[in-house]
């Protein structure tokens, strides 16, 4: 061994013992690693950013963008929740909630995925009186299983490719995973589906995240041919009873009825008064087709001018000069507490001008065990009140320092729409159908297709960037240096040597198997992605070494890599469902291991079979 191989093996040692001791977040010890490179040598200085410009790690955060936009467009709104037949049982339940996860995972990000499944699987668990882990485990395990079946499925599949197009192969392309990775999807959903979710410990959940506010009052007004028109108050509160929502007051004609009976049919322009969690609360208002009343008069007011389906102020009218511009294009929902003190008690959001000084709008309030007669925007506020309140975050900032409330947490309030929806979901599958069909490269087509978003304004272009998920940006960029090192340094082709003459004995199904081994027991304590870039050196130079088809050792990091369910550090979404589900470090063996056994069951064979050596 040569003093340069010494000196990486040194480095990747070290790396692979800060990863497992978990004290620094994956990207600073991958940022580390390539610095100690660049400095020992091992990496030429010019090219030690080199990976930031890699395709993989372009494609990555473009399709990040992507899944944003059809997660906060509602674009899958309508397939979470009408998945679920009204009777399934927690078998049927988790099978096709852990399907759903994975179709989804295989076209957006794995994280997006499970995020738009997670609030489903809760209110199913609690309605069927079942632990939410019980649930939250298959699911999560789901979407990890579909994100190996697309080349965008997953960084891991990326990053292969990658490696493929740099030793003279070119990139595999969109669907060239799918054979493989649907078959070990399928087989993999059907035990978890079936039998799997049996050895999920239960758990009671974790305290919840953040903080109860309990249910909010807010005000959503009936649109023209929206759903709510024509049904009653009964049929309403009845389609909103599995949100958790309720409809506990009417404004008809800027008459406030506070008790409307149950057989009043609601009209166009009808005012609801709705009790939700805030975490029902975008889901309450997209099952009827409702708009929250003071953003839709704010849109109104700009677009036509038109106040005369507003209630007379009690002490000063808005007019449209008065609207108040955004001096930011971000919109955010957060809440605010009314302190003791707070200049707010006992005045209303119309007292103070609210959207005239501010432009900001006051959608819900929150007053544990008591509820209000008055209108939203009349409502004399008390200490403790909890504000939802959208606009931008520094103008809601300004309001809660000059009013003194504090802020508690921004919100998330998907409400689905069907414009945006559409411009996302068209978008996506005219980025996929681009590198799938060949007409362009998988990073043009994932960045044409982020650009056309923002451009659209489906993806708002400052969201864009919260969109990418920059540590793992930061891991990929500076891996990639790292692990082309174990290249030009010949440790890749040293260590298949050692494990060809040593384990494998030559044997190509042999090494094939052992690349997979080892792919897999490193994902366990590394990020998937790091792994990968780690592993696809030594798997080419293996299968140069035995004369085979390297592609079919890809293949095989690409499945170890995106096989994670031994802990809950091993993927990000193992990660998620943690506390929600009140799990334990050693919880996710005891589905993980059959499951990985599984996977390598199904995998060896259908790589022989498509990938022939």
């Amino acid at each position: 061994m040569s003093a340069s191989q010494m000196m990486l093996s040194g480095v990747l040692a070290g790396t692979l013992f800060m990863f497992i001791w978990g004290r620094w977040r994956h990207d600073m010890v991958a940022a580390g690693a390539l610095l100690v490179c660049v400095l020992a040598g091992l990496v030429p200085s010019p090219s030690a950013f080199s990976g930031f410009s890699h395709p993989a790690v372009i494609t990555v955060a473009c399709v990040l963008v992507l899944s944003y936009g059809l997660q906060t467009s509602g674009a899958v709104d309508v397939l979470t929740r009408h998945i679920l037949p009204a009777s399934a049982g927690p078998t049927l339940t988790i099978a096709i909630l852990t399907g759903t996860a994975a179709l989804l995972s295989g076209f957006m990000n794995n994280v997006g995925a499970l995020a738009l499944i997670m609030p489903v699987a809760i209110q199913v668990a609690r309605r069927q009186n079942m632990p939410p882990g019980l649930i939250l485990m298959p699911i999560a395990f789901g979407s990890i299983l579909g994100g190996m079946t697309t080349l965008i499925g997953t960084p891991p599949n990326l990053i292969v490719s990658g490696f493929r197009a740099q030793s003279g192969s070119g990139t595999f392309a969109m669907f060239d995973f799918t054979p493989v990775g649907l078959t070990v999807a399928a087989a993999g959903i059907v035990f978890v589906g079936l039998a799997g979710w049996h050895l999920v410990p239960s758990r009671k959940q974790a305290v919840a995240e953040g903080f109860d506010t309990g249910a909010y009052l807010t005000e959503a007004r009936a649109q023209e041919n929206g759903k709510a028109v024509g049904k009653t108050l009964y049929e309403i509160d009845t389609a909103l009873e599995e949100s958790g929502g309720q409809v506990v007051g009417l404004v008809r004609n800027d008459v406030r009825m506070t008790a409307p009976g149950y057989r009043l049919i609601v009209r166009a322009g009808d005012v609801l008064v709705i009790e939700a969690q805030a975490a029902a609360l975008g889901e309450v208002l997209s099952k009827l087709g409702l708009k929250l009343e003071e953003a839709e008069d704010i849109k109104q007011k700009n677009n036509n001018g038109d106040d005369a389906k507003k209630e007379k102020p009690v002490v000063a009218k808005e007019s449209d000069e008065d609207i108040k511009s955004s001096p930011s294009d971000e919109i955010v929902l957060s809440e605010f507490a009314v302190l003791p003190e707070s200049s707010l008690v006992s005045r209303s959001a119309t007292d103070i001008l609210l959207r005239t000084h501010y432009g900001i709008n006051l959608l819900a309030v929150s007053r544990q065990g008591y509820r209000s007669i008055s209108r939203l925007r009349t409502m004399a506020l008390s200490a403790g009140d909890v504000l939802l309140m959208q606009g931008p975050p520094e103008v809601l900032s300004e309001f809660a320092g000059n009013w003194g409330c504090v802020p508690l947490a921004e919100r998330f309030l998907r409400i689905p729409d069907k414009r945006k929806a559409i411009t996302a979901t068209a978008v996506m599958a005219a980025a996929v159908g681009g590198a799938a069909f060949g007409l362009l490269p998988a990073a043009i087509s994932f960045a044409a297709g982020a650009l056309v978003l923002m451009a659209l304004r489906a993806v708002p272009p400052r969201a864009a960037y919260d969109a990418i998920d920059w540590p793992v940006i930061v891991l990929l960029g500076a891996l990639i240096p790292v692990a082309q090192a174990m290249e030009s340094t010949g440790l890749a082709e040293l260590v298949t040597h050692t494990i060809l003459r040593g384990v494998a004995q030559g044997g190509a199904i042999v090494a094939l198997t052992m690349t997979m081994v080892i792919t897999i027991s490193l994902s366990c304590v590394m990020n998937n992605a790091a792994t990968a870039a780690v592993m696809c050196p030594i798997a080419i130079g293996m299968a140069n070494q035995l004369g085979v088809n390297a592609d079919t050792f890809l293949m095989a990091v690409a499945v170890g890599a995106s096989c994670s369910f031994l802990t809950p550090i091993s993927h990000q979404n193992n990660t998620l469902i943690l506390g929600p589900g009140g799990f334990h470090f050693g919880d996710y063996w005891k589905l993980g291991l059959p499951l990985e056994i599984l996977v390598m069951a199904v995998s060896i064979p259908m790589l022989l079979l498509v990938w022939p050596l």
